[in-house]
């Protein structure tokens, strides 16, 4: 415990080691999502030489990249339903399966149309871990630390992008031939899908969703030991009380009230996504190669961009808490308008030719950190936190719906683009920065230091909308009867 209250500060005594492990192992969701959206950016340098169509068809090419979106998005639809009915665990075990199943076909497939086909099916596992991954987190963690430890998703799937980013290096850099090397690189998704499953198989349900299904005696039992057997009795009223609700479907997010919460759901999802973040994490090696680099050191340039990506994930850990979603995702998304702007502009300016590689590095390094911190860490964990608990797994799922067909669509046609020009490419994710900027001023709420039946209350008293809340309003008079109280 001393450890914990050294790392989070304000983890407060219900927080003791067993939640910390069980978020670390549904984490693990994170780390092959991370790993199998961040390996293809290095095994498509390789494919050519198997495939060799890839390398003058652009729309093909994508489609090798955006087939993961594909099942992606099939996942997404069904996951929240299915994180419903079958539960939490059991649908981040399926997802398991899918991985391993995935990238077993990608590594023996002897035609593009196989290889297209495992890259769909591994989709649907990164879709069920994209929805049911932070729900789970978000349903277990105390409120005082829950952006924390949902951020704990984000930073294993910038470490499994990582990962993936090295174990690339490292098998580019063998004697191995091109037609074996794209093939490791994607069977590996095999061993962490192995881990996952057997890491998950010992986690207990979610309480929030045994409560929903009349379980609430063994609810107690899972968040008394969650909660460090503090007094539990308040949370599982409060669970209770909101779990008595009827039980929400698609058509209940249009409830007058929800529509502005379905918003910023949505808003969010997408410009997670749009903003090009995808671009850099499945293009970066051909990004850096148009600037005169060579394979190997294409790669080594996206271990720098992963590493980044990691520290100012975990980075964020530490901030969400204490300084707020909203101003992590307005100064992100300022920082990010800049260095789109600084990658084009290199790409302008005559003169640039001899320097344009170091100059694209560290603007895409620039890049990759401000979403890092704000976008990449803070969508996942307010989706989870928005929504009521009846239709929280419905939510989940149209929201992460919208982000992968996004993801899709900057996957599938970033190489014609790209073929336009740099400048265009850049520029037109620098424009979505500045309006995302606007977006999340006038309508994100700030969510900090509420328990989700709090903001499930104030929700259902005002909604969302404008950049006052009434959420932001009683966290402002929480804190400041606590400084009374002090």
């Amino acid at each position: 415990m001393n450890l914990i209250q050294r790392l989070l500060p304000d983890a407060g005594d219900e927080t003791g080691p067993f939640v910390i492990i069980l978020a670390a192992l549904a984490a693990l969701n994170g780390l092959l999502f991370g790993f199998d959206t961040g390996v293809i950016s290095g095994a498509l340098l390789y494919m050519t030489d198997t495939f060799p169509q890839l390398e003058t068809d652009s729309f093909l090419q994508g489609t090798v990249v955006s087939g993961a979106m594909i099942g992606a998005i099939v996942g997404a639809a069904f996951g929240g339903r299915l994180a419903d009915r079958l539960g939490r665990r059991r649908l981040i075990l399926m997802g398991a399966v899918l991985f391993f199943v995935g990238s077993l076909i990608m590594a023996i497939a002897p035609t593009v149309e196989i290889l297209i086909l495992g890259r769909i099916l591994d989709g649907v596992g990164i879709g069920f871990a994209s929805v049911v991954g932070p729900l789970y987190i978000s349903e277990i963690a105390p409120a005082k630390i829950r952006g924390s430890l949902v951020t704990l998703n984000n930073v294993a799937i910038t470490g499994g992008i990582l990962v993936s980013y090295i174990t690339n290096q490292i098998i580019a850099s063998t004697a191995l031939g091109a037609g074996v090397s794209w093939r490791l690189m994607l069977g590996l998704g095999m061993f962490p899908a192995v881990i996952l499953f057997v890491g998950i198989a010992f986690m207990p349900e979610s309480p929030r969703w045994l409560v929903e299904q009349n379980r609430e005696q063994r609810a107690r039992s899972v968040l008394s030991r969650i909660r460090n057997g503090t007094d539990i009795e308040d949370e599982i009223n409060d669970i209770v009380r909101m779990s008595k609700r009827d039980e929400g479907r698609f058509r209940d997010l249009l409830q007058p009230w929800l529509r502005p919460v379905l918003v910023v759901g949505l808003g969010l999802a997408a410009l997670q996504q749009i903003v090009g973040i995808n671009a850099v994490v499945y293009y970066a090696p051909t990004i850096l190669e148009s600037t005169g680099y060579g394979n190997i050191a294409s790669l080594f340039g996206t271990i720098g961009i992963g590493s980044i990506n990691v520290l100012l994930t975990i980075a964020a850990v530490f901030l969400v808490d204490r300084v707020g979603r909203r101003p992590l995702l307005l100064v992100g998304l300022v920082g990010m308008f800049t260095s789109l702007n600084i990658l084009a502009l290199a790409y302008y300016l005559p003169g640039m030719g001899g320097i344009i590689g170091p100059v694209t590095i560290a603007s895409l390094m620039l890049f990759v950190a401000f979403h890092a911190v704000s976008l990449g860490s803070v969508v996942w964990l307010v989706i989870s936190e928005i929504f009521p608990l009846n239709v929280r797994g419905a939510a989940m799922g149209v929201t992460t719906l919208v982000l992968w067909f996004s993801n899709f669509l900057v996957a599938q046609f970033f190489p014609m683009l790209f073929d336009l020009g740099p400048i265009v490419a850049f520029g037109v994710f620098a424009v979505i920065a500045a309006v995302g900027f606007v977006f999340v001023y006038a309508f994100v709420p700030e969510t900090k230091g509420r328990t989700l039946e709090e903001i499930e209350d104030d929700l259902r008293k005002s909604g969302v909308g404008g950049k006052e809340m009434a959420i932001s309003e009683q966290i402002d008079q929480s804190d400041r009867i606590d400084r009374v109280d002090d």
